[in-house]
């Protein structure tokens, strides 16, 4: 009996999978065009939110981050009119057979040439594969690929590759009454190694080590065996004074990972000395965290082995 059931749903699941292919190479979307041509202020604060200083990206020869590619065909709140029906049929399939949930998993991107201000963008898409049923730890569904051709000036520029999940999330273990029990589970570890031993030696005696250039003084942070201005290999440290601000934040709701409590506040943190780094706001409730919030440096005791630097706010 346990066979024949196991059967009837492999079978169904196939069958189910052969409604989703036949939307293999139907158009995504048809004879696309970017709201804006590509211009000096998205670049500008593309470069901003990503630290990106790159010469390359300003003055008269400028051109756009290649990494951008996706950014110039986005259609914003009110959406593209240019979005085809197989798509939205095929979403609809996967809703109507309880694949109710999405999440994008990865892209990849190929660049055929760069973008330069007042490039006018068009593309077309087209759907390129739905998986068969894959199970997950969110849940079982079917990944769904998109591949858009970007033009600039009627001429390729790029490609962009665009997977997503849709599926029905996996049942959570039923709750049993009485007090939640205490995780055992210990807080990741990080990776030390020759390159960053330095940083945690720091970290050890209650101090944040910002590595300096010894050519140039460029400061940088992470930790990294070179200088990515000068490329020269001698350095020394300063120690960072531990006021900071909020420069972009997160707030962890799911997946839950042992160890940790969601949800709870992940930032990057732009420190008094000008470099960034990513940590833990404590101090105030997870919605009070904002750009611009002002926080000081602390160090946070996880077990008898682990010690870190995070960052106190205040709400006042």
């Amino acid at each position: 009996m346990t066979a024949d059931v196991t059967g009837t749903a492999a079978e169904e699941a196939a069958r189910f999978h052969a409604l989703l292919a036949d939307f293999e190479g139907q158009p995504a979307a048809t004879a696309g065009r970017g709201k804006d041509a590509v211009n000096e202020p998205m670049i500008r604060h593309w470069c901003e939110a990503m630290g990106d200083t790159n010469p390359a990206y300003s003055g008269p020869d400028a051109i756009a981050p290649p990494t951008m590619l996706q950014a110039w065909t986005m259609g914003g709140l009110s959406g593209h009119s240019d979005r085809s029906s197989a798509y939205d049929e095929l979403l609809a399939l996967l809703d109507g057979a309880g694949f109710t949930s999405v999440v994008a998993t990865d892209c990849e991107q190929e660049y055929l040439r760069p973008l330069r201000p007042g490039d006018t963008i068009t593309f077309d898409a087209v759907i390129e594969s739905v998986s068969p049923r894959k199970t997950t730890k969110l849940g079982t569904g079917h990944f769904v690929t998109t591949r858009m051709d970007v033009r600039a000036g009627g001429q390729p520029a790029g490609t962009h590759r665009f997977r997503i999940l849709k599926y029905a999330p996996a049942a959570r273990p039923a709750s049993e009454p009485g007090p939640r029990p205490k995780t055992a589970a210990r807080r990741p570890r990080p990776v030390v190694n020759r390159d960053n031993q330095g940083f945690w030696d720091g970290v050890r005696d209650h101090r944040l080590l910002i590595q300096r250039c010894t050519s140039c003084a460029t400061l940088r942070f992470p930790w990294l065996p070179g200088c990515n201005t000068c490329a020269s290999p001698d350095w020394n440290t300063v120690e960072a004074s531990g006021a900071g601000t909020v420069f972009s934040y997160v707030v962890m709701h799911h997946p839950p990972f042992p160890a940790f409590d969601p949800p709870y506040a992940v930032a990057l943190v732009e420190l008094a000395e000008g470099v960034r780094m990513i940590s833990n706001i404590t101090g105030v409730p997870y919605d009070k965290v904002r750009i611009g919030l002002p926080v000081q440096l602390e160090f946070l005791r996880v077990d008898d082995d682990l010690e870190l630097p995070v960052f106190r706010g205040s709400e006042g």
